[in-house]
């Protein structure tokens, strides 16, 4: 294992050759992530190092590359990661204040993004830095480098048609996933769940080398078995209902009620009038 780091790299740009061609750097511009949901504790840092200060993770907060998420027991953190999105919750105030549709619903309106934006959703007790994030537009086509560190727990990603220059990488502790136009789950753990077409994985064997395995569309990879199965029914009813999930985020709509009574005070005597617009005693008075 002392040639880790080497096999490691190897790896990597065996499969940078297979997905990527490089974009001219004149016209690549950094790509963000935005927060379009989060449920349950969860929170995000932009320092590196043994002891970072981590931020209360909101939604609508925008991340760039370099930043760290974590996720709590039971949360759920969605993000669709590609340009600067024009949402609501992109913006530090609301731009629009209405009544929710449902009062049922507490103030939740359904949003759905763009087919061509990659959303990704981190599952609870789960860490992730987000290393690469840039876009290029070349003319003709969109050539997007996406690089996630995926350290500890397990997300649900849907990744767009790429084009043949751009490249998705997923690195976690024992390999690194490579993506193409994919609706597919991975853990720490090394385990990938496929729902549509395939990712490419090369992981570490128990002798240090290097092995690849590709998990084609209905099958999942067990690392501790070494083999790729078929999916059962249950989890892919699963991954079907996570697929249409992070393909749909909620936002918070601002209610505002007028208050049942104000306070006025007078400038004659200085005196609190209690009521509404009238009254005695300058109700009505600035």
């Amino acid at each position: 294992m002392k040639n880790i780091q080497s096999v490691f790299s190897a790896a990597v740009c065996g499969l940078v050759v297979a997905f990527t061609a490089a974009a001219s750097a004149q016209d690549i511009k950094q790509g963000v992530a935005t927060v379009v949901r989060v449920q349950g504790p969860a929170s995000y840092t932009l320092e590196s190092g043994p002891n970072p200060k981590w931020i209360p993770l909101v939604a609508g907060k925008v991340l760039m590359a370099g930043s760290s998420i974590r996720t709590g027991p039971d949360a759920t953190v969605d993000m669709v990661l590609g340009k600067n999105i024009q949402m609501p919750q992109a913006h530090p105030s609301p731009d629009r204040i209405a009544p929710a549709a449902d009062a049922a619903v507490r103030g939740l309106v359904a949003y759905t993004p763009a087919a061509e934006q990659n959303t990704v959703r981190m599952t609870g007790e789960t860490t992730l830095k987000i290393d690469k994030l840039t876009i290029s537009d070349t003319g003709v086509d969109t050539v997007s480098d996406t690089e996630l560190d995926l350290q500890k727990g397990r997300i649900f990603a849907n990744v767009k048609k790429l084009s043949a220059a751009s490249q998705y990488l997923i690195k976690i502790p024992s390999g690194i996933a490579g993506v193409r136009g994919t609706f597919f789950g991975i853990d720490a753990s090394g385990w990938c769940a496929v729902l549509r077409h395939q990712v490419d994985l090369a992981l570490f064997g128990s002798d240090g080398k290097v092995v690849t395995h590709t998990v084609g569309e209905g099958n999942q990879f067990d690392p501790g078995t070494g083999q790729t199965t078929p999916l059962p029914q249950s989890l892919l009813n699963f991954l079907g209902q996570v697929s249409s999930a992070i393909n749909t985020t909620y936002l918070s709509v601002v209610s505002f009620a007028s208050p049942l009574s104000n306070c006025y005070i007078s400038p004659k005597n200085g005196h609190h009038k209690g009521g509404g617009n009238s009254g005695n005693g300058g109700g009505n008075q600035p």
